[in-house]
């Protein structure tokens, strides 16, 4: 994998700490720093060399210059590595004493970066020593002049896109985090190098001050706190890092571990870029920050893992409790259409499909919801030259279990006169061949809609549907959140897990000698785990081909070839583009998640736009296959 890839590995660093010791200090962050070279931002804790706890100590000269001696030394230890390292110390200027993070790379200290939020409250009472650098903006010899400033940002010397900024411990605490400004001034990574205390509950508060804070300004947050060895004398430290990316907890590790340590995560500048693109109300502003120079340096292999179903909710405690959220958006969505009408009767065509199944369960949940009589619901199966046996006895089944209005009516008859009127050849299994069916089905619900005085409450595909409950839900998530609904409604189980086990297919052509399915739309449009992990990339994180195809191919090892993959990805961009015409008339329909194709709102796009340049993309990865 190339570095084309955006991805940069950084690392939180905890050493063992030695108070007052800073000769065995800089010797436990050189021994982290030669174990994690090949990360390319290595962040250690808040006063780091001397250890936070020293107290009056901070006060003599000698820890302070033996601070500074171990500083320079340290730089100079790491010339051979190229990673941006930041480690804190004591730094006196001009008879006050500040705490401060130093930032070097490959022997050169780039910057110093000063405390601006001193605490002073409880067990904190850091004024006692040091003061604030909140207006500090000048230069300090440390071996040269170097920046001395809370006001500043490292930028990618070879692509401005990268920028990073840096805050201490209570900052974050503040009303008025430095992170913010720096974030509104183009930093999409944050360091913050910590000490922070253990009492009850407080990991809990702190880890949602970093979750929370990289989700609000779209940014990469390495947070490293101090650990073992610090003192014991009222304060127990745990030794807390956190790697989080907007709002997503990367890496975290395990607390009160008596031994050095660090942590690593993978973070993926493309997705940080695109929210910040997308989100209107993230303006970037001029707060007068020096921006200096170094070499980031990208990773070249994939080592974090991106999820493979996307838009089903992740397991754990919260993955029934988001299934029933957008199951919940769904029934609001399509229930205060109805109300709106005056209750008005629900036209719900049932295949045995997975649509029209989750369709007639949320047309069912509208009438517990708002206490509507099931049948109220018009629940129509048309059969025609493809369906079978299965999927027929499914529909009929699931549509007394509802209770709904049952209506059969077959479309055969009416779709043989149709060819007849039009001379198609009844054995010419084309397009319009099949398209005739679907459009007589078309025809059948809107009308009796019109005759019943209801709304046809199911998505068809000529978007001539009066409401698209389903327009938000993708195939994947669909079969999630049928399996969820059978599960937390037993009588529907058997019957259920039958339909989720039922090839998806629009029966448009006659089933196979057998009876079974003989038209399979994955065989046509690929897989749909495939496609929904396709769709996300592209359209959530606006990911090139090349590294959507990198990515898949990762996480689906072992379940498709790179050349299959690369096959029903071209598959994709094609009829991505080329069914655009259909999206830009989608009706109505509630958007559950972060990604929705509603002309509307979420996605615009031209009609008439070409594939070919995204497909040009896929060429090189198709080069590197064959080679």
């Amino acid at each position: 994998m190339s570095s084309d890839l955006n991805l940069i590995d950084v690392c939180c660093a905890v050493p063992e700490v030695h108070l007052a010791d800073c000769q065995k200090n800089r010797e436990e962050i050189y021994k982290l720093i030669k174990e994690n070279r090949d990360s390319a931002i290595i962040v250690f804790p808040e006063l780091s060399l001397t250890g936070y706890t020293c107290g009056d100590l901070f006060f003599q000269s000698s820890l302070i210059g033996a601070a500074r001696d171990n500083l320079l030394r340290l730089a100079d230890q790491t010339k051979s590595i190229r990673s941006l390292i930041a480690v804190g110390l004591p730094i006196s200027f001009k008879g006050k004493l500040y705490n401060c993070a130093c930032l070097f790379q490959q022997g050169k200290i780039l910057a110093v970066i000063p405390k601006t939020h001193i605490p002073e409250n409880r067990e904190y009472y850091e004024k006692r020593w040091f003061s604030s650098g909140k207006d500090i903006d000048t230069e300090i010899d440390l071996g040269g002049p170097v920046p001395f400033t809370s006001k500043l940002l490292l930028y990618d010397g070879m692509d401005r896109e990268f920028m990073l900024g840096v805050e201490l411990c209570e900052d974050l605490w503040a009303p008025d985090p430095p992170s913010t400004r720096l974030a509104l001034s183009g930093a999409v990574c944050i360091l913050n190098l910590s000490a922070s205390n253990e009492t009850i509950a407080k990991d809990y508060y702190r880890t949602q001050l970093i979750e929370n804070q990289s989700a609000r300004l779209n940014c990469a947050y390495l947070y490293a706190s101090s650990g073992y060895g610090e003192s014991t004398q009222d304060l127990v430290f745990s030794g807390d890092a956190v790697i989080a990316e907007k709002g997503v907890i990367l890496a975290k590790s395990e607390r009160f571990v008596t031994r050095s340590f660090s942590l690593s995560a993978q973070i993926d500048l493309d997705l940080l870029l695109n929210d910040r693109r997308v989100q209107s109300s993230f303006e970037l502003k001029d707060f007068g920050y020096k921006e200096i120079p170094f070499k980031l340096y990208k990773s070249k292999d994939l080592k974090r893992k991106y999820a493979k179903h996307p838009f089903i909710p992740e397991e754990g405690e919260g993955r029934d409790r988001t299934s029933r959220e957008i199951i919940d958006i769904q029934t609001m969505g399509l229930g205060s259409r109805v109300k709106k009408l005056g209750d008005t009767k629900m036209v719900v065509g049932v295949s045995g499909g997975l649509d029209s199944t989750l369709s007639l369960l949320i047309a069912r949940n509208v009438c517990d919801k708002f206490g509507l009589d099931p049948k109220n619901i018009l629940a129509v199966t048309m059969p025609g030259f493809g369906t079978t046996d299965r999927t027929y006895t499914n529909a009929l089944e699931l549509i007394d279990l509802i209770g709904a209005t049952r209506y059969e009516i077959p479309i055969s008859d009416a779709v043989s006169l149709h060819f007849r009127d039009i001379g198609q050849n009844p054995e010419k299994h084309d397009a319009t061949y099949e398209n005739a069916q679907a459009r007589e089905r078309t025809q059948i619900l809107m009308d009796l809609a019109n005759k019943e005085g209801g709304i046809v409450a199911t998505y068809n595909g000529d978007h001539m549907s009066m409401y698209g409950v389903n327009a938000g839900v993708p195939k994947t998530l669909i079969r999630h959140l049928i399996r969820y609904y059978a599960r937390e409604n037993p009588q529907y189980e058997d019957l259920l897990e039958d339909i989720l086990n039922t090839p998806v297919s629009p029966e448009l052509l006659p089933p196979d000698k057998d009876g079974k399915i003989a038209q399979k739309t994955e065989e046509k449009v690929g897989p749909y785990e495939l496609h929904d992990f396709f769709l996300y990339s592209f359209l959530r994180n606006a990911y090139a081909p090349e590294k959507i195809y990198a990515i898949a191919c990762d996480v689906f090892e072992g379940d498709y070839s790179p050349e299959e993959i690369l096959k029903w990805l071209r598959v994709f961009y094609r009829r991505f583009f080329s069914q655009q015409f259909k999206r830009s008339t989608l009706p109505d329909g509630p958007k559950v998640g972060s990604v929705s194709l509603s002309p509307r709102g979420d996605w615009r796009m031209p009609t008439d736009a070409d594939a070919e340049e995204f497909l040009k993309n896929l060429e090189k990865v198709e080069a590197s296959i064959t080679n």
